[in-house]
């Protein structure tokens, strides 16, 4: 199947997704957690029934407590978010509850400064920032061709970005957090990317070096002989994903989704992004040319 001769089209359709992927992040922004924010979360059991109002009264015995969101569950399950509470505070709180005879029970409780959070921040963009560099020295050196370094880049940057801004959508629809899973997540998909792309890439070098037809016909051969084996690896970690985000616990859902987005753009990208953008890339040289 010529599937290069849609290319402009996956182009259209990659440059269409990041512009909505911009406006989301611009719009909506992200709602980060508490390791890039600072904070508190705190998720704790009540076996009696307090109504709102008495929860947030027992929780303001600390003095200058600012209380950010305060979600009550079906079963008596609060979870908290609010400026860094320390230990003794805690226990301030834990005591009024007592006093009050509510069968207090503590389920989570994190609590992380600003700063703590800015180093984390700083720390992931330098890992991205790295890991982006020495991808690009790789791929460069095994195909002895900068074009297909850049390409590959391109097609990553592409993943990574529409996985963040998936989560601005997410954000603002569903509450999801971005937090250090989530950055766990994105670094896993750096590398997932350019691992079917170096593949397809390394299908198109072997053709070239084998017949002396076109670029455009040699990439439609390599995409042909590449497409099932890249689809069915990644439906096995699909499957897997899928299970996990619909049947696996809070803390380790929104970790999931994003795996799972990210692998989707990966299997997507590594054929129908980096592929046509090494075409592009052929296009223009030809014109200049002439």
């Amino acid at each position: 199947m010529n599937f290069m001769r849609f290319r402009y089209f996956f182009l259209g359709l990659s440059s269409l997704l990041i512009a909505l992927g911009i406006y989301s992040i611009v719009r909506w922004g992200f709602i980060y957690s508490i390791d890039f924010s600072g904070g508190t979360n705190w998720e704790f059991t009540l076996e009696k029934e307090l109504s709102q109002e008495e929860v947030e009264g027992v929780i303001n015995t600390i003095e200058g407590m600012e209380i950010e969101s305060l979600n009550k569950n079906a079963d008596q399950t609060y979870l908290l978010r609010s400026v860094p509470i320390t230990s003794e505070e805690k226990q301030t709180v834990e005591l009024a509850f007592q006093e009050k005879e509510a069968g207090y029970k503590e389920l989570r409780f994190e609590s992380l400064g600003p700063s703590l959070g800015k180093e984390l921040l700083q720390k992931t963009l330098f890992a991205i920032v790295l890991a982006s560099i020495t991808i690009l020295l790789y791929v460069g050196s095994r195909f002895s061709a900068n074009v297909f370094g850049v390409s590959a880049i391109l097609a990553m940057f592409h993943d990574t970005f529409l996985l963040i801004a998936s989560f601005s959508v997410l954000g603002h629809f569903f509450q999801a957090q971005v937090d250090s899973l989530f950055v766990t997540a994105v670094l896993t998909i750096l590398s997932f990317s350019v691992h079917d792309t170096v593949v397809v890439y390394d299908r198109i070098r072997e053709l070239k070096r084998k017949k002396s037809s076109s670029l455009r016909t040699i990439a439609n051969q390599a995409v042909a002989e590449t497409l099932t084996r890249s689809v069915n690896n990644s439906m096995t970690i699909i499957f897997m994903l899928l299970s996990l985000a619909l049947l696996g616990g809070d803390s380790t859902r929104w970790f999931a989704v994003a795996l799972l987005i990210g692998t989707i753009l990966g299997t997507y990208s590594s054929t129908f992004t980096a592929v046509p953008l090494l075409l592009l890339w052929e296009d223009i040289k030809e014109k200049k040319k002439k």
